[in-house]
């Protein structure tokens, strides 16, 4: 276990690179920052030479890769770090220089059991990408096929251990300060850091994402998923078909190419809302740098390092609170928030829906590229506070990924509205799934299972309550206190001395009688 002098000392040496970029002064004059947080951080930065504007996201470069996955994590959390935070924390990108070739071609040979010219004609030993985590380089394989190799940099799972360990150490630290942090549940937003940074340093399950995202988007033809190549994959290098597009981000060569940018931004938006309403399962990383233009106007994604889940009750409650702020209809968004347990029930449902009215309407009355999902959630951050919601883990990659398509398909499309284009998709879903039709579907497949189950019930019943056998019920006997004096020969004299007292008193009894 680590102790709690190593963790305050990591968190010194952050603190200082934080202080130096000016990341810490938001905080510091927060109201809701505990009084004893607002003291360290004026002690860390004492001496510290300040930019007049905050660079969250240059303070979280430097202090390393650890931190810019934590960065790009709290980027989905604008109620704990603050709106402007969120925002800059937006421009992470954890490029990072690459790793000499040497160490790749051992840590590849090492991780597949056998050498390089075995699985590869060929491989170029500059990457085309150097993150945080891994680095790609693109290869040939003997078989003659193009593909991108993703291989897990040396001795990053050790460095995100340490740093994850310091993380949960300071999160539980903060909680025990105020009510306000525990109402925010720090400790809450690391674990699922956590789980997320486990699942992304893991290149077999990363492949297994991809291989079923690309199952569930077989109605979506124009977004594609790469094919994965299992026998040179391992959970330290993921090898998978070579995209052979432009990046989303090259807007001129967009351009140059002819590709029908508003086409490409619907596409991107009809496959998230596929993804996480109607499949569940959705890339939670759909930034520009893992999107690529592909010929006839698909779009082609990468890197699934990061994939978010809902279960079918969520996504329910998503498609009628969308629809809900779409269409206007406030009463029932508040009565779906209580439903589902995000206000706690002591709070009034109109009062609720009269704050989110304060939030939508507002933007129903801007032109359409003004309107921005963005806004809403900072809207509706804005009101958490005032009816005691408590963060939801499960929906933190999905604002995050909300925002990041947004932001993507407005780039193609200046004009586009997620709303509007999402309308259609979510009114079809909700009528699908919640309609007449589909409540008896339901309904039927419920009880049908019900019905089929009763017979193991009844064993299982069976079981715990056996028929009676030849011996009588025992009655029911008093309950009396065991005292234990000591163990050894105290205790086996006390055992004599009551038995003795015990025949002496039967004695007694029966002479009396």
């Amino acid at each position: 276990m680590t102790s709690p002098v190593t963790h305050v000392w990591r968190l010194r040496r952050w603190a200082r690179i934080l202080a130096k970029h000016g990341a810490l002064r938001g905080i510091a004059r927060d109201p809701n920052t505990p009084a004893r947080v607002r003291h360290l951080i004026w002690f860390f930065s004492i001496g510290t030479r300040q930019p007049a504007q905050p660079r969250y996201a240059d303070a979280f470069q430097a202090i390393g890769p650890a931190a810019i996955k934590l960065g790009q994590t709290l980027a989905t959390r604008p109620d704990l770090v603050g709106e402007a935070a969120a925002q800059d924390l937006l421009r992470l990108q954890d490029q990072l220089p690459a790793v000499p070739f040497a160490v790749i071609r051992q840590a590849i040979e090492t991780s597949l059991g056998r050498p390089l010219s075995a699985a590869f004609q060929s491989i170029e030993e500059d990457p085309v990408g150097a993150a945080s985590i891994a680095q790609v380089h693109r290869a040939v394989t003997t078989d003659g096929r193009t593909v991108a190799v993703k291989v897990l940099r040396p001795g990053v799972e050790d460095e995100f251990a340490r740093a994850i360990d310091t993380y949960q150490w300071a999160a539980a630290q903060l909680e025990a300060m105020s009510m306000e942090a525990r109402r925010l549940r720090p400790r809450l937003t690391i674990e699922t850091f956590k789980r997320w940074t486990t699942r992304e340093l893991n290149f077999q399950r990363e492949a297994a994402s991809a291989s079923e995202l690309a199952e569930a988007m077989t109605a979506e033809p124009d977004f594609v998923i790469p094919a994965v190549d299992w026998q040179r994959s391992s959970t330290k290098v993921l090898t998978v078909e070579w995209v052979d597009g432009v990046k989303l981000t090259d807007r001129a060569a967009l351009a140059a190419g002819g590709f029908d940018t508003p086409k490409l931004a619907r596409t991107l938006i009809h496959a998230f809302l596929r993804q996480a309403i109607a499949e569940g399962f959705f890339h939670a990383d759909l930034h520009q740098g893992n999107l690529f233009a592909l010929s006839g106007d698909r779009i082609a994604a990468i890197d699934f390092g990061i994939m978010g889940r809902i279960d079918r009750r969520a996504r329910v409650w998503l498609a009628e609170i969308l629809y809900g702020l779409i269409t206007g209809n406030y009463a029932r968004v508040a009565e779906i928030h209580f439903e589902a347990g995000y206000v706690p029930s002591h709070h009034n449902v109109a009062e609720f829906a009269t704050a989110l009215r304060a939030v939508g309407e507002p933007m129903r009355g801007l032109a359409v590229k003004d309107m921005s999902i963005g806004m809403m959630l900072d809207g509706l951050f804005s009101i958490t506070r005032d009816f005691d919601m408590v963060t939801q883990p499960h929906l933190l990659l999905l604002q995050k990924t909300m925002v990041m398509v947004e932001g993507v398909a407005t780039g193609l499309d200046p004009d586009i509205n997620l709303w509007e284009t999402a309308a259609p998709f979510v009114r079809e879903w909700i009528r699908t799934e919640l309609g007449p039709e589909a409540a008896l579907a339901d309904r039927l497949i419920l009880d049908f299972r019900t019905l089929a189950g009763l017979p193991e019930l009844v064993r299982r019943i069976e079981a715990r309550y056996p028929a009676p056998g030849g011996e009588p019920p025992a009655p029911p006997l008093a309950q009396i206190e065991v005292v234990r004096l000591g163990g050894g020969w105290r205790y086996a004299a006390t055992a004599l001395l009551s038995a003795a007292a015990a025949v002496g008193a039967t004695v007694a009894v029966l002479g009396w009688s």
